[in-house]
């Protein structure tokens, strides 16, 4: 890369991130947030960081050919980031960063880089977090799935149970599933890592997509898994057990089957 193709890459890039102040701002309140579900936003950055550095050689045998049509992209990002600061619509901000960034690779170093910095480009997504109301509706849903499925588990086991929206009754225990538990955390988490996995994956474009998109019920199962195996210490041992160490250690582990899950998946896609 010249010299002057430099000074534009790093000029452009540090006005595009004045500008977007406020929109990091937002999503660094969101992802250190009490009862967040984007803590992992924290580590997205340093991860597509981390993807472009692996691709250093094959970047720098590609040939610097900037194409004027990005400024349409440049501008178009930056004009839908300043109408959603002023009206105050943060997510549509943050997506507008991604649009913005894709304007200024092809202002600076053009198409070709561009596809080798698609994955990387677009991972960032993943640390937008989503707008709290739909957050709300998401969370409410899964938690009702969960407390439904996990309901007829421990019938089928026989554990007599019954639901009343997101509480579980049993004989002699009630556990209700609140919006922490929903699953919603490991969802959101769990869709980043299977981005990971079928991008670093040596399968092919269609058993990516389905690896990618298994990460969906992975993490919905799992935290079924979860809400079950409460309910069922809950009854046998008492509420004090259920919710002391072992709600704290199922949540851990809830990360580890899901993650195994994955891993699952794969071998079985390879």
């Amino acid at each position: 890369m010249k010299r002057n193709d430099s000074v534009k890459l790093a000029s452009l890039l540090v006005l595009t991130v004045i500008a977007y102040i406020p929109t990091f701002q937002w999503m660094y309140d969101r992802w250190s947030a009490k009862d967040t579900y984007y803590s992992h936003g924290f580590l997205v950055p340093f991860i597509s960081a981390f993807v472009i550095w692996q691709k250093r050689e094959e970047l720098a045998k590609l040939i610097v050919k900037p194409l004027n049509s990005g400024w349409l992209l440049f501008g178009s990002g930056l004009l839908i980031h300043a109408l959603c600061t002023f009206f105050r619509v943060s997510f549509a901000s943050g997506f507008s960063l991604i649009v913005t960034l894709s304007g200024l690779i092809m202002i600076t170093l053009g198409k070709e880089f561009f596809k080798k910095l698609a994955f990387p480009l677009f991972f960032l997504i993943s640390m937008i977090p989503l707008p709290l109301a739909l957050i709300a509706s998401l969370s409410f849903r899964l938690k009702i799935f969960a407390a439904q499925v996990s309901k007829v588990l421990m019938n089928n086991i026989g554990i007599p149970t019954i639901r009343e929206g997101s509480i579980l009754r049993t004989a002699h225990a009630m556990l209700m599933v609140e919006d922490p538990c929903s699953g919603i955390r490991s969802l959101v988490a769990l869709i980043s890592l299977g981005a990971l996995a079928a991008y670093f994956s040596n399968l092919s474009r269609a058993k990516k997509a389905i690896l990618f998109l298994s990460s969906i019920p992975i993490a919905v199962g799992t935290n079924i898994i979860r809400i079950t195996s409460l309910g069922l210490v809950s009854e046998i041992y008492g509420e004090k057990y259920a919710m002391g160490v072992f709600h704290d250690t199922m949540g851990i582990l809830v990360f580890v089957f899901a993650f195994l899950g994955l891993m699952f998946v794969q071998k079985l896609l390879e």
